[in-house]
């Protein structure tokens, strides 16, 4: 069976927040593939390139002297920013407050970790602060906001989120897993530099471009990372804060080459393409009678005016709904102008 399949084809896939891995980001993946950061006693090369991917992360995030790691994605890191706050909390009772479009790791994190998981609704795709601000009281652990909703694309008002942590003596948590390698180049207000953030998901292997798994969680102050530490008596290191033990340095070194390849002017130049992209596709939705939710960055969303999603999956289409039923494109980089019009003219099709 093995010698028969072949991996999943990029030319029709519209969905997926993951995308072709740089060409030197595989490389180094290949490279790097049997070395541990999980043992950093023992290999130290990728222990250092982790250092220096965390580097990298903070340079994009305007975080000047960064903490963190390169977890195996948004869902690990997430986890880890609420275990986080939970360990660092006074309360027997924690709760987490995030609007109602935060990824579904949030659950996840909610059920594993035992906190409560309280949703805000949203106003016009972002969360309503006035809504949010009801929700919070002196159990609550961990305010999140996202920039870059993994269903629109849109972003949260993450100051005024970061503000309303600060109330009630909460961690601000951003979640910028997709939206992270778009942002510099926007004028939107999201990271470190903008608020008073305590810890931000931001994912190499979606837009930065490294090879699956290489998703990143960072800390503004080094000690919130001590909340993670458990002994490790048999490695040569002496504490792990990761919530995975062995792990692939694949990853860490494929984000560390995609990094330098890219930061800044590549990703800039993918961003104005992918946006791009995404403007012409919703201008193309628009004309023909469908409903479309932005785009804010390169994500396009549409309530089409009939049922179709289905169809396009039979002609190959790998495209997904939104919670409320619309069509969702994601413009990554490998979805080129020529993909869309292809796209497009099987839309006119039916």
């Amino acid at each position: 069976m093995l010698q028969r399949a072949e991996p999943q084809d990029f030319e029709r896939v519209l969905s997926s927040m993951c995308t072709v891995p740089h060409p030197s980001a595989r490389e180094a993946a290949e490279r790097f593939l049997a070395t541990n950061p999980g043992d950093p006693g023992t290999y130290e090369t990728i222990a250092g390139l982790e250092r220096e991917a965390v580097e990298y992360l903070g340079d994009i995030t305007g975080l000047s002297d960064p903490a963190g790691y390169v977890a195996s994605g948004g869902t690990e890191a997430n986890l880890q920013a609420i275990r986080i706050a939970r360990n660092r909390a006074d309360t027997d009772d924690p709760n987490v407050v995030a609007p109602v479009h935060a990824h579904f790791s949030f659950t996840k994190a909610a059920d594993v970790l035992g906190v409560e998981l309280r949703t805000a609704p949203a106003a016009d795709y972002r969360v309503n602060m006035a809504a949010m601000a009801e929700l919070v009281d002196e159990d609550t652990v961990c305010v999140v906001g996202v920039a870059g909703s993994t269903e629109y694309g849109y972003v949260d008002p993450i100051p005024a989120i970061a503000d309303l942590a600060e109330t009630v003596d909460a961690l601000c948590h951003v979640d910028a897993a997709w939206g992270g390698f778009y942002l510099p180049f926007t004028d939107h207000d999201w990271h470190f530099g903008h608020a008073d953030i305590d810890t931000m998901t931001i994912d190499p292997h979606k837009v930065g471009q490294a090879a699956v798994p290489a998703g990143g969680l960072l800390a503004r102050d080094r000690t919130l990372l001590d909340e993670l530490a458990v002994e490790t008596p048999y490695l040569e290191s002496t504490d792990q804060l990761t919530l995975t033990g062995t792990r692939s340095g694949a990853g860490v070194a494929s984000a560390v080459a995609a990094m330098e390849s890219l930061w800044p002017a590549g990703y800039r130049q993918q961003y104005e393409t992918s946006m791009a992209n995404a403007d012409w596709l919703a201008d193309q939705l628009s004309a023909r009678g469908h409903d479309v939710v932005g785009p804010e960055l390169p994500l396009v969303a549409a309530d089409l005016s009939m049922p179709m999603t289905d169809e396009l999956r039979d002609r190959g289409w790998r495209v997904s709904k939104t919670g409320a039923g619309e069509m969702r494109v994601v413009c990554m980089p490998h979805v080129t102008r020529s993909m869309l019009r292809s796209f497009v003219a099987d839309l006119d099709w039916y």
